[in-house]
């Protein structure tokens, strides 16, 4: 345990945007489950909210401190338990990064399929707390879609495990489901049992550059009604290129206004790259040749960055998620509210499954600058909801999005939601005043 000042200062917040600053108590690693059962009990006994926190690398809040709270770290938990190459399962700690996971399952021919911008330093567990996604969602799901098993420590200490080995199980109620994704307010998950998946003997990787953003948009519709389903799919617009042009020296921009990445996999990559470059070809798209060594270090690029954009700028974005068929109209609405707020835009999305992550921006010498962000982003998720979208893909509601929540739930939902956040916690000490209004 540390109360040091710096101490409590670094672990004070995530990389999400602070809204309300509070310094813990104290941050406390727990080296085993015996010592988060500890943690809990006292916590418990005393009426201490406690905060579970692994890399820091959340981009909502969920991980913030409150005020008069103890943060819980779990970094420190961070041993690959298992890893049964024959039942294609491992077990891990929360604190195992997922990149490692990744390393050791490769060994025997396997992969962890869900893969965060973050992966290289964001952990298993809280990959589990906000059922995170990543570029491989198109083909293989969220984080949730490779969870089979959970050990959660509840409120009062209790130790739970919940689900099963096998992929199939239907055996009671999800709680599996239900604790992924709850980030840290219904209990703290302490072991993970994942499917992991065959790690694709082949991959072919195109990139296709086009003169605007939504008929690069129409190429993912166009590819799905070809019925290909690509492992990666991602669209980069023009200032998002050009952000990436003036950070690493590349000539991106001058080639086309948007960027359609699209990576297929397995034994069959090969057929598939092939009727993915015929049907972009046909939408008028530059499309790269086979064995494009330029498309994998485009997709590279794209894992570490998004373009975040330079010091002079202030910049607000989210993660909306559309129906695939509202993309092209989503985008549009996306550039019309940009110009009417009198704001920059870059969009970069996971377009195989909608989800978008749209950044507004405004030099900081502007005027007011702040309060059109904050008017276009609003209307950015009021669009997104009316065309039957969310709030958050794959980053989670934390502390930022709170605002936003009853306008994508009804109030009987979110009223059923806070009796399960009683049930489970009924003093209210699990990560208080994040992921429902209310709690």
């Amino acid at each position: 345990m540390d109360t040091s000042v710096p101490v409590r200062a670094a672990y004070a917040a995530d990389q999400g945007p602070v809204l309300d600053y509070a310094e813990p108590l104290a941050v406390v690693w727990a080296k085993g489950i015996e010592g988060v059962q500890a943690v809990l009990r006292w916590a418990s006994e005393t009426g201490t909210a406690v905060v579970a926190r692994g890399a820091g690398t959340g981009v909502s809040g969920g991980a913030h401190a409150t005020a008069g709270c103890i943060v819980l770290s779990l970094e420190r938990m961070n041993r690959i338990l298992e890893l049964n190459p024959l039942d294609e399962v491992a077990v891990v700690e929360p604190g195992v990064v997922n990149a490692d996971l990744n390393a050791a399952a490769a060994e025997h021919g396997l992969m962890y399929a869900p893969d965060p911008a973050s992966y290289r330093i964001s952990t298993i567990g809280g990959n589990v707390a906000t059922n995170a996604g990543g570029l491989r969602c198109a083909k293989y799901g969220v984080t949730r879609d490779s969870v089979l098993a959970l050990d959660v420590v509840l409120a009062d200490g209790t130790l739970i495990r919940t689900g099963q080995r096998t992929f199939k199980g239907v055996a009671g109620y999800d709680l599996t489901g239900l604790f992924t994704g709850s980030e840290g307010t219904l209990g703290i998950v302490v072991g993970i049992t994942v499917r992991l998946r065959y790690l694709p003997v082949r991959t072919c990787t195109i990139a296709a550059f086009f003169p605007d953003v939504p008929t690069a948009a129409s190429g993912v519709l166009a590819v799905g009604t070809a019925r290909v389903q690509p492992a990666i799919m991602e669209l980069l617009d023009g200032a998002t290129l050009a952000a990436l042009d003036a950070a690493h020296g590349s000539a991106l921009a001058a080639r086309g206004n948007a960027l359609l990445l699209i990576q297929t996999d397995g034994f069959g990559a090969a057929a598939e790259a092939d009727v993915v470059r015929e049907v972009l070809a046909g939408l008028g798209g530059t499309v790269s040749t086979e064995g494009s060594v330029e498309a994998e270090r485009l997709v590279d690029l794209r894992r570490h960055s998004r373009g975040s954009g330079l010091a002079e700028q202030l910049r607000v974005g989210e993660d909306v998620a559309v129906p695939r068929s509202a993309l092209v109209g989503y985008v549009a609405e996306l550039e019309r509210m940009a110009a009417a707020h009198r704001v920059g835009l870059r969009v970069v999305a996971h377009a195989g499954d909608g989800n978008l992550h749209p950044t507004f921006w405004v030099g900081t010498a502007e005027g007011g600058g702040q309060q059109r962000l904050d008017a276009a982003l609003d209307e950015s998720i009021a669009v997104a909801l009316s065309l039957g979208g969310t709030i958050t893909g794959e980053h989670g509601v934390g502390q930022y999005k709170l605002r936003w929540l009853p306008a994508e739930q009804q109030e009987e939902v979110l009223v059923l939601q806070r009796r399960l956040k009683s049930l489970f916690d009924p003093a209210g000490i699990l990560n208080p005043g994040k992921a429902i209004p209310g709690v």
